[in-house]
């Protein structure tokens, strides 16, 4: 696989490009499609045929690397893939029908948080790397989940979910129906959530709307969500938007999406003194106009 690879002092940050593939299935008697589907758990797809795909490059790829900095966890196509750091051969390690996205590594980096429609609808699900268990985290097949992430400590994931305009919740990784963390106001949508590094504070991207036609900038800006409060606080104000935060594992340095002119780069912020300058311009487009079911930019991180 190609990777690009941006270098500031001691991290590295991965983005990798843009395009979201779609599958479409049709059926003929449509009467007969939903008596199975009433009666089967899952997806009520069966496979009718097969496509083989031999490829070196990507878009719109989301990873992760390992806490030791030895393996990426990438998606590609709907299914998971591990790669080492240095290159090699990437190896799959889910398939079939299911769409599996956004990979990311637990903590102790024995397992995979990621996405998966596997049992009928979107959720939030984790994979044990060396076993292949696989664990389901959010239960209900008729909500949509953009994006999911590990608590420092591992002990819990926070989820954006919801029908239009997604809410953050937090679930315990040992189960339960979780726990909405922000409610109101009702068409405010909070996305792509990620923790600080002692855990208190869930940054995200926040807007008023799930989407809109011929949008204006500015459409997302950053918000931190503190755990011990439950209070909320704004922490940009960009004409060009703010989206995607990712911050490093030593909690200095935020990372985030912003749109200059009519193109879209990555800010970097020391957390220590407030700085910012750009990390790189132009990266790739953004998907501040659409819905963003994949992230407004693909997910990206810091080496340890």
């Amino acid at each position: 696989m190609k990777f690009t690879f941006l270098t500031m002092k001691k991290i590295v940050l991965f983005l990798l490009i843009f395009a979201v593939n779609n599958t479409a299935f049709a059926q003929k008697d449509s009467t007969k499609v939903d008596t199975k589907v009433t009666n089967k758990k899952g997806l009520p797809l069966k496979e009718a045929r097969s496509l083989s795909i031999k490829t070196d490059t990507g878009t719109w790829l989301s990873l992760d690397v390992s806490p030791d900095g030895k393996t990426l966890a990438f998606d590609l196509l709907g299914d998971l893939y591990l790669l080492p750091i240095s290159g090699g051969k990437a190896k799959r390690i889910t398939e079939g029908l299911a769409f599996d996205s956004q990979p990311k590594f637990s903590p102790d980096g024995e397992s995979l948080l990621f996405l998966s429609d596997r049992s009928g609808g979107n959720n939030v699900w984790t994979l044990n790397i060396e076993k292949g268990d696989t664990l389901q985290i959010t239960k209900g097949d008729t909500k949509n989940v953009q994006s999911a992430v590990w608590s420092p400590d591992g002990k819990y994931v926070a989820v954006s979910q919801g029908i239009r305009n997604l809410k953050l919740h937090l679930y315990h990784i040992d189960g339960g129906s979780g726990t909405q963390l922000i409610s109101e106001p009702e068409r405010l949508k909070t996305v792509e959530p990620n923790f600080s590094a002692d855990g208190r504070y869930i940054w995200f991207s926040k807007r008023m709307g799930a989407w809109q036609y011929n949008a204006s900038l500015p459409q997302y800006q950053l918000a931190v969500y503190d755990r011990d409060t439950g209070k909320t606080e704004n922490r940009t104000s960009r004409y060009g938007s703010a989206f995607s935060p990712t911050l490093s594992p030593d909690g200095k340095w935020l990372v985030y999406g912003s749109r200059w002119n009519d193109q879209t780069g990555l800010v970097a912020r020391d957390l220590e003194n407030g700085m910012e300058k750009w990390l790189a311009y132009p990266v790739q487009r953004d998907e501040q106009e659409s819905i963003a079911p994949l992230g407004v930019l693909p997910g990206m991180a810091f080496t340890p």
